[in-house]
């Protein structure tokens, strides 16, 4: 389970969240089996959904973020829920790259160049989305652009991930700071300056800072207080009717195809390891379900 603590200044002009997320990143580390390029990626991405879902009002409410690059790692899919649920998978989770230049994990060269799209369903008539080209592939630098351009909203973003010699996840964490509308100059000047002088979120986390810690941080110079706290894990919600319905999508030649060659399906969630067994009977009903 991972807490993300969140805070505003007196003022109600600065907002910033931070979670240490490491339980999360491992969990799909666990999961997914993911080579030391792919964990980073796609944990950085989980913990920014996770960020973003923790603002939700209602637990009705959803957050996805889809990263579609051109890159050997593919698409990164995350979506986070009001009940404090994430997952999130990638394309391919066994790309391998070398370090770049200073030692650290390539996740630009594994993203690639291509798009980053934020889907909100707020319970409104029709969701929320936003996209923009990426700008590094970095997966921090493309969600600042994002709330810079999609949202108009002036956003700091610091995300991290440090994986361990034996491919787990020694360290993982994020760090979400926004300027409000009709945040004064001297004060966003003021957040800039404290953000600019933090260390990497790993660093932080390695010498042991604790939320508090790094929130203060940010704050330094300014009255603030603490929101309610909000708990993630990574859990994934699938079910045998959600998979039904997405065979139905298939249409009816899909359908028949799997009935005839296969006698059956085997369907295995993108999300976890759940695996849905259909017989040929199973396969009939959806077909005729299908056909209406």
């Amino acid at each position: 389970m991972s807490v993300i603590k969140r805070a505003i200044d007196s003022e109600g002009l600065v907002r910033v969240s931070f979670v240490d997320s490491r339980d999360i990143v491992q969990r799909a580390f666990e999961i997914h089996q993911t080579s030391p390029a792919a964990t980073a990626a796609l944990g950085r991405t989980l913990t920014m959904t996770a960020l973003i879902g923790s603002g939700m009002k209602s637990e009705e409410d959803t957050v996805s973020a889809i990263i579609k690059g051109d890159g050997p790692l593919g698409s990164i899919v995350c979506t986070a829920d009001g009940r404090g649920a994430v997952k999130g998978c990638v394309g391919n989770p066994d790309v391998d790259l070398p370090l770049k230049k200073n030692g650290k994990l390539d996740v630009g060269g594994a993203v690639g160049k291509g798009s980053l799209a934020v889907t909100m369903d707020l319970g409104l008539k029709e969701p929320y989305v936003g996209q923009v080209p990426l700008v590094s592939g970095e997966i921090a630098e493309d969600f600042t652009y994002y709330f810079a351009k999609s949202q108009q909203i002036p956003t700091a973003v610091s995300l991290g991930v440090l994986v361990d010699t034996d491919y787990s996840v020694k360290q993982a964490g994020g760090l979400f700071v926004q300027l409000m509308p009709g945040c004064d100059e001297e004060t966003a000047a003021l957040i800039e300056e404290n953000v600019k002088g933090l260390d990497s979120i790993t660093t932080m986390l390695e010498n042991g800072a604790s939320a508090d810690l790094i929130i203060t941080s940010v704050f330094a110079g300014l009255f603030f207080k603490y929101l309610d706290e909000v708990e993630y894990e990574y859990r994934c919600d699938c079910s045998r009717q959600k998979i039904e319905r997405a065979l139905i999508s298939l249409g009816e030649e899909e359908l028949k195809k799997m009935m005839e060659e296969d006698h059956g399906a085997q369907v295995t969630c993108r999300f976890c390891p759940e695996v849905y067994e259909f017989s040929e009977f199973e396969l009939d009903a959806l077909l005729k379900k299908a056909k209406k």
